[in-house]
């Protein structure tokens, strides 16, 4: 179970295992970790956590949220990481990490080197998905029709279409799917009920779908959408 320290000055003040899906941090006393300063705005910061996924969000706080030295909006959290607010430090720790396995081991679109995780076969050489759990929505999406809608009788496949990997595909099997390049830009695809949906996760710019930039909801996915991410272009196509 992941845990988060707070510690200010090199003290540890608390330790609080994570046991819900999200823990908001914050000088007001409605917060999960409550941190009573006023170099802390009342709602600062967010961690979102699904599966082995985790998310920290900084709320528009007044003095920011940082992230290993960086100032971030939305970022991805690894084992280890530090957040920062004003003097106050957070850790993030995974109990059971193993090495080589973070939060949320990011997939490099441009290289599409294997990775496995414990019970996942990476037997298309490719990449595999990571997270037993659809990611909730961050706000209102419309749903696909048509086509788009039967995730039931079929899976959605990556294939990407630039660069040396030309040709190669990933299989959309699981629930989410994270693809990018931590610190330039990381996007989640997550597979619903009724659909599979691309959301921004990380970085300046947004990926793109068929040419134009998505926005910070989460953008449904239809058959042979094309999208381009971390410079490389790949498609989207639903398979029987």
């Amino acid at each position: 179970m992941p845990k988060l320290v707070l510690s200010m000055d090199g003290l540890v003040l608390k330790e609080m295992p994570i046991t819900r899906e999200r823990t908001t941090i914050g000088r007001k006393p409605d917060n999960d970790i409550q941190i009573d300063n006023l170099a802390i705005s009342g709602h600062h910061a967010v961690i979102t956590c699904i599966t082995r996924d985790a998310f920290l969000e900084d709320l528009n706080s007044t003095n920011g949220t940082y992230l290993n030295g960086q100032q971030i909006k939305k970022n991805v959290l690894c084992d280890n990481d530090v957040v920062e607010l004003g003097k106050y430090r957070i850790k993030f720790l995974l109990d059971d990490a193993k090495p080589g396995l973070g939060a949320a081991e990011m997939i490099d679109p441009a290289a599409l080197k294997p990775f496995e995780m414990p019970g996942v076969a990476t037997d298309i050489g490719t990449a595999t998905a990571i997270g037993e759990q659809a990611a909730p929505p961050p706000a209102e999406a419309p749903a696909p029709t048509g086509s788009e809608a039967r995730t039931t009788e079929t899976l959605g496949v990556i294939q990407v279409l630039s660069g040396t990997n030309a040709g190669r595909e990933l299989v959309l099997s699981k629930s989410l799917t994270t693809l990018g390049k931590p610190g330039r830009q990381v996007a989640v695809i997550t597979r619903r009920p009724h659909g599979y949906f691309i959301t921004h996760v990380e970085g300046a710019s947004f990926p793109l779908v068929n040419g134009k930039a998505i926005d910070a909801q989460a953008r449904p996915l239809r058959d042979h959408d094309i999208i381009e991410l971390a410079n490389v272009k790949m498609e989207f196509f639903l398979r029987a």
